[in-house]
């Protein structure tokens, strides 16, 4: 559209299902007042979804609330459904809808629809932010920052995404049954990536069974002609059989393989050619995921070597960022986590260490595993024989420390709001290499690793 305009008025309007008038152009849509920008469109969400999405929440904050402090903050405008008495000449306009969730819904499906762009739509247990990120710097495409993949996050990123963008990335993420399909079928990917199926947010799946119908229903989203990427091995039981699949793995029948890896470095053979790539970040899994994104080049008919451009801080914040902090090393792996993801970043941490220091992990409790939390935590201590120190954060931690041998325990905190976060950086010393991992409620929510970093960084003064 050019000068930086998403929308003009008349288009949101129209959108929207509203007669279409002149007002504002908009150069940023956001749900969030704190984080608007001048010329931005803010949409008054209610705070409570309804019954629509099975895994929303609702939120005793209403958007309406906030429409001064929008208009405070610039915004060209706001969508809304339900008028203020207060409000006085000379506010940004407002767009009035019979439903504000409904008006997002809404702008997402016109965004799709009036794009050339070829979409690509990322699921998985774990590693979507992150494959997201390598794909979207290997097309060259539009993707928004972070983890936005619920029944906010992917219409509001479809909502953002430029006209005349030529290739865009989002994430589709699920904690209930259900959630994926609908999200699938508003973005229409022209190829959907089913990265790995992991006993996370199981906690309201019948088994992990369900959990992997429920990913591959992103299938169900699938532009006509579209093609469907996915781990090879994964059983595709219940997708439709006329669809075109690709699969990647390290499998000698994938057809995107991962024929070597050293760590640090990987061999990608593709039906287009070979690849052979630094790992951003390192690591087996961020290598299958590099496999995954070579899989979407070529079912985009691209060429796979462009995974080699991809950047070496590629991977986003949280996810296992490997940070100097004072005398120590700090792997930050923050965001999330569940029983794979935690694995492999414990069989990863013993590649980072250096020296003579020890390694140390920080580990917080996986939530939303149902019945099967306490054996899930138990198992990771075979995983933690080659670490020197664990510090156990959350109840469901308990069932890991009490498995850990009494060499490597360096506590067990019951609560994330009991720990003391100069105490854990008193205990550690020059040279450890330490990996701080949990679900996103135990550290990421309360900035953890900015914390620790900052008080390891004084120490060192």
């Amino acid at each position: 559209m050019g000068d930086g305009i998403l929308w003009t008025w008349p288009e949101l309007c129209e959108a929207v299902g509203a007669d279409p008038v002149e007002g504002p152009a908009v150069r940023g849509i956001d749900i969030d007042s704190r984080k608007l920008a001048p010329g931005d469109l803010f949409i008054a969400l209610s705070g409570d979804p309804g019954p629509r999405f099975p895994g929303a929440r609702a939120s005793a904050r209403d958007g309406h609330d906030f429409l001064d402090a929008a208009d405070a903050a610039g915004a060209a405008g706001a969508l809304v459904h339900r008028l203020l008495h207060r409000e006085a000449p000379g506010t940004a306009p407002r767009l009035v809808v019979r439903d504000t969730l409904d008006g997002l819904w809404d702008l997402g499906r016109a965004a799709r629809g009036r794009t050339s762009a070829r979409v690509a739509a990322i699921t998985g247990s774990s590693g979507k932010t992150t494959a997201k990120t390598f794909l979207a710097q290997a097309l060259d495409a539009f993707a928004t920052p972070g983890s936005l993949n619920n029944h906010l996050g992917v219409p509001l990123s479809l909502a953002r995404t430029p006209a005349d963008a030529r290739f865009a990335v989002y994430e589709v993420g699920t904690s209930h049954p259900g959630e994926i399909a609908p999200l699938a079928r508003l973005a229409r990917p022209d190829v959907a990536v089913v990265l790995n199926v992991h006993p996370a947010h199981i906690e309201f799946f019948d088994g992990i069974d369900a959990l992997r119908r429920e990913k591959l229903s992103i299938a169900e989203g699938l532009h006509p002609g579209g093609t469907l990427v996915c781990l090879d091995g994964l059983d595709r039981t219940g997708i439709d059989p006329a669809t075109t699949v690709m699969t990647f793995g390290d499998s000698a029948a994938a057809e995107v393989r991962l024929a070597a890896f050293d760590g640090s470095r990987a061999t990608i053979a593709t039906p287009s050619g070979t690849v052979r790539t630094e790992i951003p970040g390192g690591g087996t899994h961020r290598a299958l995921s590099l496999a995954a994104v070579a899989a979407v080049l070529v079912a985009f008919d691209e060429d796979p070597g462009r995974v080699a451009d991809i950047a070496h801080d590629a991977v986003p914040s949280g996810r296992g960022n490997r940070v100097p902090a004072g005398q120590v090393t700090l792997i930050d792996d923050s965001y999330n986590a569940n029983p794979a993801s935690m694995a492999a970043a414990l069989r990863g941490l013993a590649e980072h260490r250096t020296g003579g220091g020890r390694t140390v992990a920080l580990l917080g409790e996986m939530l939303e595993l149902g019945a099967d939390s306490e054996r899930l935590h138990a198992t990771l201590a075979p995983l933690c024989a080659e670490v020197d120190r664990v510090l156990c954060v959350g109840a469901g931690m308990r069932a890991l420390h009490a498995e850990l041998d009494s060499r490597r325990r360096m506590g067990f905190v019951a609560s994330p709001d009991e720990l003391d976060v100069d105490a854990v950086a008193g205990a550690l010393e020059p040279g450890d290499v330490v990996l701080l991992k949990g679900s996103n409620r135990v550290f990421w929510a309360r900035d953890f690793a900015t914390r620790l970093r900052e008080a390891l960084n004084a120490r060192a003064v």
